[in-house]
């Protein structure tokens, strides 16, 4: 038989072939947009987006907080009205011409069955080609998801279709050229390596069951029976530059290395759940002017106890606190209202909606937001920063960390060289091999059941050849 060597022959039977593949895909039902008989609502989002701790408020504005609450921003969060949608798309290319966005969205509902709601949404995210995390636990959703602007309201549209989900918090940012690639696998070098619980992994979405949306480790607080005031962007600055506001940063402390309001208390934790402790450890809470505390200093040889006075703040008479997109915050702020603090208010959107709506002249931020996706970092505007991800502890590291000693791409930056052990470096390194090898950590093979092991054909082979 002649094969075609001719390179316009074989251009042609390329085109051929491209486009019977095309129409195969089509007939396939999975790469069709969902049909009207499915309960999907065309929901809008909301409006696109286009140190040391301490008390001093030295730097803040001495201004009244009468101004602040003046535009009634006690109230809840305003949900976006249902009767603005945006126009659908029905051809599936014509949606994945359009940009990509991420969209951010959450809400604490009673929500006992979580679980049923798990394998519809996966199984709709993966059809959309939709990737992200998303969290389903007893109380509520937690997630962030990327996709095109189509695509993501139907996501969202079909998670409202579940009356208590209605009324989604949620905010979407623009997505850069670089992470559209990395979204849609067009990247070689897209950052797989330490991504396996990064939200934006272009090739699949994760939703989890979960005890909690957010980990607090207090099954008692429940931001739907009592939560803080929110305070709007417009009216923040205003807060917290009352001398007797408060700023409590509500995140970890890599977080908080990057960027925080000015004059904001950070807490220094590595956790969530470690927030509760810092509280009762820092205000008196009881009443008492000082507590008196058991120190333990242990030596080489012997043991020292000794008596110390640990002095601790008064109960702020105000609190404002903040955090990424303004989840931590609703449990952390029901949280301080069970401790008998009276006024306690958090801004509303988060981070991320202030950068949004207050222009970088009149903002009272500092340095960039740490985001939990690959962008690491946004500005003003939510445009994406300078700051990339040491995949070795994946704390957001800056130019001058990565020309650091012990800086080695995904394996350690300065932040966690001392923490890891030679073995726990080495098993880095191999993993980054597997991912510059196969462009995935684990092999292409990963998740599949393992094929026959050659040595076993090669047994069964031998035991057929004896036998005949």
């Amino acid at each position: 038989m002649l094969r075609c060597t001719s390179p316009l022959l074989l251009a042609l039977r390329m085109m051929l072939s491209s486009s019977s593949s095309s129409s195969s895909l089509t007939s396939n039902p999975k790469f069709h947009p969902l049909s009207t008989s499915q309960p999907i609502s065309n929901l809008p989002l909301k409006t696109p987006l286009s140190h040391s701790c301490g008390f001093s408020h030295s730097q803040r504005m001495r201004m009244t907080l009468s101004k602040c609450f003046s535009t009634a921003t006690a109230d809840p969060i305003p949900i976006s009205p249902l009767d603005q949608a945006q126009p659908h798309c029905e051809n599936p290319q014509e949606a994945d011409s359009h940009s990509l966005v991420v969209v951010s969205f959450y809400k604490f509902t009673d929500f006992p069955d979580h679980a049923d709601l798990r394998k519809p949404l996966k199984q709709l995210c993966q059809d959309l080609r939709v990737s992200g995390g998303i969290i389903l636990a007893p109380e509520g959703i937690n997630g962030s998801i990327c996709g095109t602007q189509e695509s993501a309201e139907r996501v969202l549209g079909f998670i409202q279709t579940d009356d208590r989900l209605k009324g989604l918090r949620q905010i979407e940012s623009p997505v850069s050229p670089e992470q559209e690639a990395i979204h849609h696998g067009h990247s070689s070098s897209s950052p797989l390596a330490a991504g396996e619980d990064a939200p934006f992994r272009w090739d699949h979405v994760r939703v989890k069951l979960k005890k909690e949306i957010v980990t607090l480790g207090m099954p008692d607080i429940s931001p739907i029976e009592k939560v803080g005031k929110y305070v709007s962007p417009k009216d923040w600055n205003v807060l917290i530059s009352d001398p007797d506001t408060v700023v409590i940063d509500v995140r970890n402390n890599y977080e908080t290395r990057i960027g925080m309001f000015k004059g904001a208390v950070d807490p220094c934790t590595m956790a969530f759940r470690e927030f509760p402790s810092w509280v009762e450890d820092q205000f008196r809470l009881d009443g008492l002017d000082v507590e008196h505390a058991k120190v333990e200093k242990k030596g080489l040889d012997e043991s020292i106890n000794k008596d110390a006075e640990i002095p601790k703040h008064k109960m702020p008479k105000r609190v404002a606190m903040y955090c990424t997109g303004g989840i931590r915050c609703e449990k952390a702020s029901s949280f301080l209202l069970s401790k008998g603090f009276e006024e306690v208010y958090h801004l509303k959107g988060g981070i991320l909606k202030y950068l949004e709506e207050v222009p970088k002249t009149e903002s009272l931020w500092e340095g960039v937001c740490f985001v939990f996706d690959k962008r690491v970092s946004v500005e003003h505007g939510l445009v994406q920063g300078n700051f990339k991800l040491c995949y070795g502890c994946k704390q957001p590291v800056s130019d001058a960390d990565m020309e650091a000693q012990e800086w080695e791409y995904g394996v350690s930056c300065p932040y966690c060289y001392s923490l890891k052990s030679e073995e726990e470096k080495e098993r880095a390194r191999a993993r980054q091999r597997q991912f510059e090898a196969w462009g995935i950590i684990g092999g292409l093979d990963k998740g599949r059941r393992p094929a026959v092991k050659p040595d076993s054909v090669k047994s069964n082979q031998t035991n057929l050849s004896a036998s005949v």
